[in-house]
């Protein structure tokens, strides 16, 4: 499928999503979404594709926001459409995806951008990096989520100082309050994620799988999330993949769950 603004490639096991709209830095356009959603399913469904590394061309941004000028004039219930249809087709879908999806920030990470690497279920970033939430800056908040996944991630004091100041952090700050995993060099950045990546495919789709469903399930209202685990323990035991796993470990040998 061909795209406008994003680039997708398949490397063995790993997909490769890249946004590339550098004049713009890689800010998020309904087109580009609507193609992230695209390029990302196609991944997600790819039973040979085992994790994903989303990033933006370029050396100065991940995504550096939204495209503000697609909405400054926008009512109060286009407003609502919008943040709930970013929330279904690519922010939400990113988080419930059962193949895990590791941001690579290079660069700024900002408003909508920060919120797409804060969705994803991994974050390595370049010590170039700058990121933070400046909408109240423009008089909205964060519509895509930033709200709620920043307080998960640093906590609620540290999320309302980013949100409120609408300042931004360095990537050395971000690893300190846990809102990245990892900071290296731009030139190892996405060596890095393929570190990550390639220790991830070496284990059970399944398994990781129902990993990312039940740790979901932590921040679901009405949801227990214990209960959550034990179903999806239980699932895992009459899976194939259980049966390679517990094998190859009782017969000394590593498991290959994609034979």
């Amino acid at each position: 499928m061909g795209y406008n603004n994003i680039l997708a490639d398949n490397k063995g096991n790993v997909a490769y999503i890249t946004i590339n709209r550098p004049n713009q830095l890689n800010a998020l356009n309904k087109e580009t979404i609507s193609e992230l959603n695209a390029a990302l399913n196609e991944a997600n469904n790819d039973a040979n594709i085992g994790a994903v590394i989303l990033t933006g061309s370029g050396e100065k941004a991940f995504v550096a926001g939204a495209d503000i000028k697609e909405f400054a004039d926008f009512s109060v219930e286009k407003g609502k459409e919008l943040s709930a249809e970013g929330h279904r087709i690519l922010f939400d879908f990113i988080q419930n995806m059962t193949t895990p999806v590791i941001a690579a920030i290079n660069g700024f990470a900002l408003g909508g951008g920060l919120e797409l690497a804060m969705s994803s279920h991994i974050r390595v970033a370049s010590d170039n990096a700058r990121l933070g939430l400046p909408e109240v800056s423009l008089g909205v908040i964060p519509g895509y989520g930033g709200t709620q996944r920043l307080a998960q991630l640093v906590g609620r004091g540290k999320a309302m100082e980013m949100i409120a100041t609408a300042g931004m952090i360095s990537a050395e700050e971000a690893q300190s309050w846990g809102l990245v995993n990892h900071v290296t060099t731009q030139e190892e950045l996405i060596g890095l994620a393929e570190k990550i990546a390639g220790k991830i495919v070496k284990n059970s789709p399944n398994a990781i799988a129902a990993a990312i469903r039940a740790t979901n399930a932590n921040y679901v209202d009405g949801v227990n999330g214990y209960d959550v685990e034990i179903e999806e323990f239980g699932k895992c035991f009459g899976t194939p993949e259980f049966v390679e796993g517990t094998t190859a470990f009782l017969e000394k040998r590593k498991a290959d769950f994609r034979k």
